[in-house]
């Protein structure tokens, strides 16, 4: 075993030989948008988004289902599975099979295998000093997915949601793969702050971000100020607000949203300032336009998070 439970790294590696190892994840939730195959898609793309944050390429997929007994149609379940396998096919990874019970709540979702090499593995652990923090897609989908639940969500701004949570992490992680990353992990459910505690907290160091800095999907602020604030980001707050230091010059609508939970977000990347800059042109030259430095790492302040 390379990489167990010990750091709530991103997904497990376990080595078959010296040149080869499998990394194994799972990940599935309830829906998020109201069309099954858009749902589908979605929650593959954020199961295989963890492979991809461990520097691994998706192999195989089987489908988790909870589905009701009755009072839905057969043909919403397939259009589910055929979302999550189309966006497994993308991938390069086969659905082989898969799981369901019947739940009165729909849920779905992946559990992946890939396949790592053993000597680059990059786990959610090892950020240095010095290293610049960069981000390979914009925040918000906890709060914009809100505002879709309550009918206060614009067309325009509930494709631009949808397409930003489709989007495979492939090529963030084929540029990733190019650079000496020291730490990388996928911004989801718990959200900036919370996911990146984590990587301060087992690296000794303090991640910092500038509020200026923090990409955000368009409608986001006015949406916040609205108050379409998720329950899971006010938990998020709750767990991780006492372990962050955020200065009062914040704007709160920014301090809501680094703690807003996302679906099938992007890599948050240490790399070190000197292949920051190349590795940024490389990103958006491989079409991750959003992909934006967001902080840097510093020795340890005493708080895991600082946002500033």
């Amino acid at each position: 075993m390379l990489v167990g439970i010990t750091t709530g790294d991103d997904a497990g590696v376990y080595r078959v030989r010296e040149d080869l190892a499998i990394v194994s994840t799972v990940d599935f939730f309830t829906p998020v948008v109201d069309d099954p195959y858009t749902y589908g898609q979605i929650a593959a793309a954020n199961a295989l988004s963890d492979v991809y944050a461990m520097g691994g390429k998706p192999l195989t997929a089987l489908n988790i289902v909870c589905w009701p007994q009755t009072g839905l149609p057969r043909e919403m379940l397939e259009e589910i599975l055929r979302g999550g396998a189309e966006k497994a096919r993308e991938a390069g990874a086969l659905v082989v099979g898969g799981h369901s019970v019947a739940d009165e709540e729909v849920k779905f979702g992946m559990a992946v295998t890939g396949l790592i090499d053993p000597c680059r593995v990059i786990r959610n652990v090892g950020a240095r000093p010095g290293d610049v923090l960069m981000l390979t897609k914009p925040l918000g989908t906890g709060i914009l997915m809100t505002a879709f639940k309550r009918d206060r969500l614009a067309t325009e701004h509930y494709e631009a949601a949808v397409r930003n949570m489709s989007r495979l992490n492939a090529t963030a992680a084929e540029v990733m793969l190019r650079y000496d990353v020291h730490a990388a992990t996928d911004i989801t459910g718990f959200g900036l702050i919370g996911h990146t505690s984590k990587m301060a907290e087992g690296s000794s160091v303090t991640l910092i971000f500038e509020e200026s800095d923090l990409p955000i999907l368009p409608a986001t602020l006015e949406l916040c100020r609205e108050g379409m604030i998720p329950g899971g980001g006010k938990r998020n707050r709750e767990f991780f607000g006492p372990s962050a230091k955020i200065s009062d010059e914040v704007a709160e609508e920014m301090v809501t949203i680094a703690f807003d939970p996302q679906t099938s977000g992007g890599l948050l990347i240490a790399v070190a300032e000197p292949d920051s800059i190349r590795m940024l042109a490389d990103m958006h030259r491989a079409g991750n336009v959003d992909t934006a430095i967001v902080g840097r790492v510093a020795a340890s302040t005493g708080f895991p998070v600082e946002l500033v």
